[in-house]
């Protein structure tokens, strides 16, 4: 072979990496955990059009005794004529259950357990660059529902739920796990069915970014999800979580509706060392006719940043997240939270 040939051969990009990491850490909602996760990134078409796609595979058990098995995906076909993205989540999982509302108390805590599956999965055209519309299908199953508390809760039990959405989606983010340009907006509204009723919801997210000098990238996200009548139980909008509103954990509060605005500063130190600052304020609601200061929560941290895969440019991050009422979090995660 000439040794042209094999100067080719050797510096042609790989089109599937696979990065196998052990976990470990610590969040409100699972407290210790551990587990194992395996990131691919994909870039199959290498046609300098396409940008490169993602999937996830993650194994985790927690000292709250939660198993959970995720794994997601966000894939974009070649020349980005199509675009797919999804998640599947199948868990045990013993909960926090506080009550409805922003007025709920530490002390109103109970715990319930339930057998979990939820599958998301969409499916995107592209109708100009950078912009798809297209249809969404989520799955939900909670089974084997238990709690040992005084009183009835009549929310707490087996419930199936099946949504159809339309999507609408514009993403010119130049990486999807860790952007620091463009930005990305995704619209859905659709129709929630179970066995009780059927429920009108809609989530809309917004995203922003900015680089300067090639290491100082601004953030910005806002995000609602509403619901046009009494949502069931397992429909109604959650605060807190990693990939939400960070320092609270996910379930504390529920109610109808939800608005969120999140921003974070993202800077590179040295080496594959970077730090994160963050910030935001939430808005949770039944209806829009009274408004109380219970229902604004805010939430601030900072965190870690290790670059692990230098050529995707993807980050190990460590974040640490405080809320109201001694609320907080410490989350560890490939890619960033938004």
């Amino acid at each position: 072979m000439a040794s042209g040939q094999v100067d080719s051969l050797k510096s042609a990009p790989k089109r599937l990496k696979i990065l196998p990491v052990p976990t470990f850490g610590y969040s409100p909602e699972t407290e210790t955990y551990i587990g194992v996760v395996s990131l691919f990134t994909l870039d199959l078409y290498q046609d300098g059009y396409t940008r490169t796609s993602n999937a996830k595979v993650e194994v985790t058990y927690t000292w709250n005794k939660q198993m959970i098995l995720e794994l997601g995906w966000d894939y974009f076909f070649k020349k980005e004529k199509w675009f797919s993205q999804g998640e599947i989540h199948i868990s045990k999982y013993p909960d926090r259950y506080y009550g409805i509302g922003t007025n709920t108390l530490e002390t109103d805590q109970i715990w319930f357990n339930s057998n979990r599956y939820k599958a998301t999965i969409s499916l995107l055209r592209s109708v100009k660059a950078k912009m798809f519309i297209g249809s969404e299908l989520s799955f939900m199953d909670f089974n084997n529902v238990s709690y040992s508390a005084d009183m009835v809760y009549e929310e707490l039990v087996d419930r199936k739920n099946l949504q159809i959405s339309a999507v609408f989606l514009w993403d010119s983010r130049n990486n999807l796990l860790n952007a620091t340009s463009g930005s990305f907006l995704r619209a859905a509204i659709g129709e929630s069915i179970n066995e009780l009723k059927n429920n009108l919801r809609s989530k809309l997210d917004m995203r922003a970014y900015k680089t300067w000098n090639k290491k100082y990238t601004l953030a910005a996200r806002a995000f609602t999800e509403l619901n046009f009548n009494e949502p069931t139980f397992y429909n109604y909008a959650i605060l807190g979580g990693d990939k939400f509103v960070r320092g609270y954990l996910y379930g504390r509060f529920r109610e109808s509706n939800m608005a969120t605005l999140q921003i974070e500063s993202r800077n590179h130190l040295f080496w594959r060392f970077g730090l994160a600052v963050f910030g935001g304020y939430s808005y949770m609601f039944k209806d829009l006719k009274s408004t109380n200061a219970t229902q604004f929560k805010y939430n601030y941290g900072a965190g870690l940043r290790f670059l692990v895969d230098k050529k995707g440019d993807i980050n190990l991050r460590f974040d640490y997240a405080l809320g109201e009422d001694g609320q907080n979090g410490f989350y560890i995660a490939f890619g960033e939270s938004f």
